[in-house]
């Protein structure tokens, strides 16, 4: 359950952020949305994969942290082990999202919310996000950096799945793969750009695509689905 509210510092003054990354804390997701935006940072070292809504058709990209529902691969001793977190990762327990309407002002759109029943928030251990004489903590402007750019690739998603969906580029997508203890496992359930259509399309929808500017995220995300060997090699190294 969550008890997302809307963050400030007089009812919230004495919260704080458990700084520890771990199962226990909430860490265990399999997978964390995504843009095109992170698309650079995150093929490096996280294969880059399509969810869809079954009931809404709609797609989502996601960054693979694990194999299997309710795996990190990327936590360890509390410490999250890679050069780059992903966004919506690194921001929990916060979130971004409007205020009431009759509160709106043209410069308050978007505000900071906090999940008040995430295992990462107390009041007796972690980071403060309000200093003690007011003022937000250097933690909590971090947080609220992250979650612009989380704001500013949310507008990117929907534009570039509507291209990819018009030139029917998206396909479903499974691996398997066999662990060093010889137990077999599936990974399924999820979408990737088929790489021979987009080598087959036209002039004219290469140029729309490359107009668009998603030309290059799309060529990252194919890059970054070399990462699922090193998500076997993680998840070989935990047996």
């Amino acid at each position: 359950m969550s008890n997302i509210v809307l963050l400030n510092n007089i009812e919230h003054k004495n919260l704080k952020v458990v700084p520890v990354r771990g199962k226990e804390y909430g860490d265990d997701d399999m997978c964390v949305p995504t843009c095109p935006k992170e698309f650079r940072s995150l093929q490096a070292q996280y294969p880059i994969v399509f969810g869809k809504n079954e009931k809404t058709g709609d797609y989502t990209p996601l960054a693979l942290l694990g194999l299997q529902e309710g795996e990190n691969l990327f936590i360890e001793n509390g410490e999250w082990k890679a050069r780059y977190i992903p966004l919506c990762a690194e921001c929990k327990p916060f979130y971004i999202g409007k205020q009431s309407q009759r509160d709106l002002t043209a410069s308050q759109n978007w505000v900071i919310h906090v999940d008040l029943d995430s295992p990462k928030v107390s009041t007796s251990e972690g980071i403060s996000l309000f200093k003690e004489h007011g003022g937000n903590s250097e933690f909590l402007m971090r947080i609220s950096k992250v979650l612009g750019l989380v704001q500013e690739g949310v507008a990117e998603v929907k534009p570039f799945i509507d291209l990819l969906v018009e030139f029917d580029l998206l396909e479903p997508f499974s691996a398997e793969m066999t662990l060093k203890n010889n137990q077999q496992h599936s990974l399924v359930g999820f979408y990737t750009i088929n790489e021979e259509k987009l080598a087959s399309l036209s002039v004219n929808a290469l140029k729309k695509l490359h107009d668009s500017g998603f030309l290059f995220d799309i060529y990252m995300q194919l890059a970054s689905l070399s990462q699922i060997a090193a998500l076997i090699e993680r998840k070989n190294n935990l047996i």
